[in-house]
């Protein structure tokens, strides 16, 4: 017997919360660059969410990272469209699944590590690292 509505995200995916998100968000009033990008992790109530500086690449350098206050799990399945509150607007540029990385992947170069998330996706695909002192790597 079904638990969920047909067509809703639980439906199709069973329980699971592991879709991740970046976006590239331009035109947000409080970002002197013009652009920056968000990643969004889902969770049951809604997805945690980081600002980075760049778009992090595998082997590539570390890229400023934020934590921001959570974002509503419907930018999991928007493609692109303006942001509330006149703070821009967002488009998906990477999109997958992701596993937080337990202690035993994590080694003494991953010790002051705020979060360690395995992304699967495309394109984005590796160990990212966001450190306590905001930095993202990507490896």
């Amino acid at each position: 017997m079904r638990t969920t509505e047909p067509g809703s995200r639980a439906d199709d995916r069973g329980l699971r919360n592991d879709r991740f998100v970046l976006l590239e968000h331009t035109g947000h009033p409080d970002d002197p660059t013009g652009r920056h990008y968000d990643l969004l992790l889902e969770e049951p109530a809604a997805c945690q969410t980081w600002r980075l500086a760049d778009v992090p690449l595998l082997g590539g350098p570390s890229v400023r990272a934020q934590p921001l206050p959570p974002h509503r799990l419907a930018w999991l399945d928007t493609e692109a469209g303006e942001v509330s509150g006149g703070r821009g607007f967002a488009r998906r540029i990477a999109a997958g699944r992701y596993e937080r990385c337990r202690s035993e992947h994590a080694g003494p170069e991953t010790a002051h590590a705020a979060a360690l998330i395995r992304l699967t996706g495309t394109p984005l695909s590796g160990i990212l690292e966001i450190s306590t002192s905001g930095l993202a790597t990507l490896r």
